[in-house]
């Protein structure tokens, strides 16, 4: 073989190595795709929308552990989190944050406390594509929308708790259909993968107008 075609050959090998081993260091520390395999997160998040996480936000995931490091800041009340799951932590769920470490939760008739605020619940209207009521709640300034069954079973009403230090309480938008902390407990900070960013792609076409929106 020729030493200039050695060479590049060569050089697309050494290129395509470093082009893998970026892709590995960014999937295993920056960002990641996660479909969203349930309907827990509805009206915010289809089923079939595909998202990118952003995972260094919360700190750096050590491979093949549940520790992280160098977190750049915590979860904040309203941020859309993907996490392992408590009880499996192969699986990854997806909620929002409701409750950071310190937080008095309760829930009164359906009614949302932090701290002993009531978290304000504006009804927009029914949403018969859902089978439920869509109302608009503000957690701290984010605004974000809301489902309830109609009618409702009963899940996790009228309880207190305090979320423990390095825990965070999750709550799904789909506020009667979904697995969340109500019914398994907290998540712990380790256990946090990343934030939400932006639907990258979403399936089926009619779902289509959903790409590039971000996530809140």
């Amino acid at each position: 073989m020729p030493v200039w075609r050695g060479s590049v050959v060569r050089e697309y090998v050494e290129a395509i190595g470093i082009a893998l081993l970026l892709a590995l260091f960014i999937r295993t520390f920056m960002i990641q795709a996660f479909k969203i395999p349930s309907g827990s997160m509805i009206p915010t998040l289809l089923i079939g929308d595909h998202l990118i996480v952003n995972k260094a936000v919360y700190g750096f995931e050590i491979p093949f552990t549940y520790r992280k490091f160098l977190p750049y800041r915590t979860p904040k009340r309203g941020e859309i989190i993907v996490f392992r799951y408590p009880n499996d932590p192969t699986k990854d769920y997806i909620k929002r944050v409701v409750g950071i470490p310190g937080d008095r939760i309760e829930m009164r008739q359906k009614r949302l406390y932090i701290n002993g605020e009531e978290i304000p619940l504006e009804r927009l209207g029914p949403a018969p594509e859902f089978d439920a009521v869509l109302y608009e709640e503000n957690l701290d300034g984010h605004k974000h929308k809301v489902l309830f069954s109609n009618p409702s079973p009963s899940l996790g009403d009228n309880f207190s708790v305090v979320v423990p230090e390095n825990k965070y309480f999750c709550m799904g938008d789909n506020r009667d259909r979904s697995n969340d902390s109500r019914i398994w407990g907290f998540v712990d900070f380790h256990f946090i993968r990343g934030k939400a960013m932006i639907i990258y792609f979403s399936w089926p076409p009619t779902q289509w107008t959903r790409i590039f929106h971000l996530t809140r």
